[in-house]
């Protein structure tokens, strides 16, 4: 019996996940962009399956309600959504013609949508002070916590981890006294192992925390509040929204990653070295980072040109 295009989904993310080994939140985001192509393209079948059905799609995607936290409706969806969720679905759609499930991929004809971002993705200075100090003067009497939230973010400013390789540091990827931080290939959203040295900083507060910890049992350095075990990433979401409330900040974890970028460029000028310490496989990926480095952040060089150093 031929399967459907809900079956040969199933396929396809069991290939991602086995075989080429996926990182679970890159699973996680295809199994969300299929689910919601499917809610608003419920009768789609691999005969159905075109262009103006994808076209359709982004039509129904446009015009959805969504309710926002205050209980206001709002519609409409900016390109950058538009984007993941043709990436997402073209991934999907060229596996099935690569396993001679559909002759051609919908999306060959249709022209993917160009990002220009102008917006600001790195965290300000004011920002970073505003999130430190709530850290650094929490509700909460937990030293263990306390120390542990303290560690998590100064290892985001000084290292740009994503998200997932943070929570899945385990306890032999620190090495404080050769000041050293491993993000192991099976962790990273990249299959590279990479190594990051360790700002003094990120060393003192990560001392102070595995020092609270000692007694702990798990395995992964940032344990969870209620077990012995890692913090998850709804555990790391849920912080966040702990410190934007009390920080009055409004920011989402991958700024960090931003944030280091800029401020490492700011202050090494070294795109190479910083494309080693992100975790890039090309230098294409690390100049996206570049689009944030503020005008004023290059005054500096342009005053050391001078016309008699011409070449």
């Amino acid at each position: 019996m031929r399967k459907d295009i809900d079956a040969l989904f199933t396929d396809f993310l069991q290939e991602w996940e086995f075989i080429r080994k996926t990182q679970r939140e890159t699973l996680r985001g295809y199994e969300q962009g299929f689910k919601v192509f499917r809610t608003l393209m419920p009768n789609v079948t691999l005969q159905t399956l075109s262009p103006s059905t994808v076209t359709q799609f982004f039509k129904e995607l446009e015009r959805r309600k969504r309710i926002l936290g205050n209980g206001k409706a709002f519609t409409g969806i900016k390109k950058s959504t538009v984007i993941t969720y043709w990436s997402k679905l073209h991934t999907y759609f060229e596996w099935l013609v690569r396993n001679k499930h559909i002759t051609e991929n919908p999306f060959r004809y249709l022209r993917k949508p160009r990002v220009i971002y102008d917006d600001v993705k790195f965290l300000k200075k004011w920002q970073v002070e505003r999130i430190l100090s709530a850290l650094h003067n929490p509700p909460t009497t937990k030293p263990l916590i306390v120390k542990r939230n303290l560690a998590i973010f100064y290892v985001l400013l000084f290292c740009g981890l994503r998200r997932e390789e943070l929570a899945l540091l385990q306890l032999r990827d620190i090495d404080i006294e050769r000041k050293l931080l491993t993000v192991r290939a099976e962790t990273s959203k990249i299959p590279r192992t990479r190594h990051i040295p360790l700002h003094s900083s990120v060393c003192m507060y990560l001392k102070e925390y595995l020092k609270e910890r000692v007694h702990k049992q798990s395995q992964y350095v940032f344990i969870s509040n209620l077990r012995d075990d890692g913090i998850s990433l709804a555990g790391l979401i849920s912080l966040v929204q702990v410190i934007r409330k009390r920080s009055g900040v409004r920011f989402h974890l991958h700024q960090f990653r931003h944030t280091f970028a800029v401020n490492f460029l700011y202050a090494s000028n070294d795109i190479v070295k910083l494309q080693r310490l992100m975790g890039h496989t090309n230098i294409t990926m690390t100049m996206a980072y570049l689009r944030c480095l503020p005008s004023y952040k290059t005054r500096a060089d342009l005053e050391n040109m001078r016309i008699d150093e011409f070449v």
